[in-house]
């Protein structure tokens, strides 16, 4: 049960740090870190990712680490990170998510320079799954990347990091600035209104990176890089034919069409199927691979570390506080209290995977149909931007629109979401200024 040096963990009990032996630390954030950590009963691993409330509260970033763990609730798919606990102590809030030894795509793509075609459209194949997945429950990530895609120690790809995604609304369009600016859809970086259209989008961003090593759209400023999302001809490198094949390169035009209702994969009554029948995917046997019985072209190699190893030297010079296993303060006057720190108290609350069933926070007093796009001459509502600076590629959100599980008061106070944690927990980030309330904070996860 437990060590010589702690008291018998009672398994029956709510869940809590005590239910998990902590073991090496593979990523640092803004708010706190990522350990592996081992669940003592049943021996399982899981990556830990706790975030320091204290910081939290001071980056303004309390509803968003609620909506995250709202929207994490309601997922469980076979190529997303999916969360397995959540839970809190008087300091911490914890993340404890399915573990990801494979590192992310960007780890991936700096390193080995160039991924073939066809280990681009394997992990294509399960992005799509899982994106169609998400907006059948009416979810937008909102922040699809490289840094965003893990891999299982298989070679699986999963996607990550919820902490721009929201519900989409059924009757309006959101408006509201969220996501990493090279890889905005146009109609969220030219703020035309938008609804889950914009993932796909993202997609074919990612996949043009993964083949060419670099991305299709470029700009030395944030207007310059706007400029060419909305306006710029998609150029491939002179060296596409060595890389990527004619059925490939019509794949990603369709994915980056301006044109959000005839993209590749929005097109009305059609959904996934358009990408399951173009002929880039015609080797992909769809049954297996959402099975997850495929095997992955390429495996990481798992005797090497897939992630920034100083992050452990980090927790061994104890540069900061070190996670350790504490008893919680019996009944905290909640009156007495903060009202953000208030706010985790009631609203972070305990799940368990194994025993909590899996539930929506999203009102269920609309119909479920595909978003559907106000006809031009309608017209919608624009929020200007609070910050007024985008940044290339760091993670950002302005003001929460339509479909989010937070009210509008609550949610407009707080501009940013948490900083980046890294790969392993799901947040990893290029280590950018991020922008939030008009300012400028590093999200470095080094």
């Amino acid at each position: 049960m437990g060590n010589c040096c702690s008291d018998p963990t009672n398994f029956d009990a709510e869940v809590d740090l005590y239910h998990f032996d902590l073991h090496r630390a593979v990523g640092k954030g803004a708010f706190g870190k990522v350990r592996v950590v081992e669940h003592k009963k049943s021996k399982k691993l899981y990556a830990l990712k706790y975030i320091d409330k204290a910081k939290c509260i001071k980056q303004k970033a309390v509803a968003n680490i609620i909506q995250e763990r709202r929207l994490l609730e309601e997922i469980d798919h076979p190529f997303i990170v999916n969360m397995r606990y959540a839970f809190q102590d008087d300091e911490n809030c914890f993340f404890v998510l399915d573990l990801m030894l494979g590192g992310d795509l960007r780890f991936h793509l700096e390193r080995l320079r160039y991924i073939p075609e066809n280990v681009v459209r394997f992990w294509t194949a399960e992005l799509s799954s899982a994106l169609e997945y998400l907006h059948k429950q009416r979810i937008i990530h909102r922040d699809m990347k490289p840094d965003n895609i893990l891999l299982d120690a298989m070679g699986h790809a999963h996607i990550t990091d919820f902490n721009v995604a929201i519900h989409y609304s059924e009757r309006r369009l959101h408006t509201s600035v969220a996501g990493s600016m090279a890889y905005m859809a146009p109609e969220v970086i030219g703020r035309l209104g938008y609804t889950w259209s914009c993932d796909w989008w993202s997609l074919g961003v990612v996949v043009f990176e993964l083949l060419f090593h670099r991305r299709p759209f470029d700009g030395r400023s944030a207007e310059k890089m706007k400029h060419s999302i909305l306006k710029d001809s998609i150029r491939f490198p002179s060296s596409v034919k060595d890389k990527c094949s004619k059925e490939g390169q019509q794949f990603i035009l369709s994915l980056l069409d301006r044109n959000p209702k005839t993209r590749l994969g929005c097109h009305e009554g059609l959904g996934i199927d358009d990408i399951r029948t173009h002929p880039w995917m015609a080797s992909i046997d769809w049954d297996t691979l959402e099975n997850k019985e495929s095997q992955p072209p390429f495996v990481p190699d798992m005797k090497k570390a897939n992630f920034d190893v100083s992050h452990e030297l980090d927790e061994f010079l104890m540069v900061e506080k070190p996670l350790t296993h504490s008893k919680r303060k019996l009944h905290p006057d909640l009156e007495k209290m903060k009202p953000e720190l208030r706010q985790l108290e009631e609203q972070f609350t305990v799940y368990d995977f194994f025993q909590n069933r899996r539930m929506s926070y999203y009102p269920h007093n609309q119909p479920i149909t595909n978003g559907v796009h106000h006809d031009e001459s309608e017209g919608s509502e624009v929020i200007q931007s609070t910050t007024n600076t985008l940044v290339p590629t760091s993670t950002m959100v302005d003001r929460s629109r339509p479909g989010s599980p937070l009210n509008e008061d609550d949610a407009h106070q707080y501009i940013h979401t948490h900083p980046p944690l890294p790969s392993l927990s799901g947040h990893g980030d290029d280590g950018d200024d991020v922008s939030h309330g008009g300012e400028r904070s590093s999200g470095s996860t080094s």
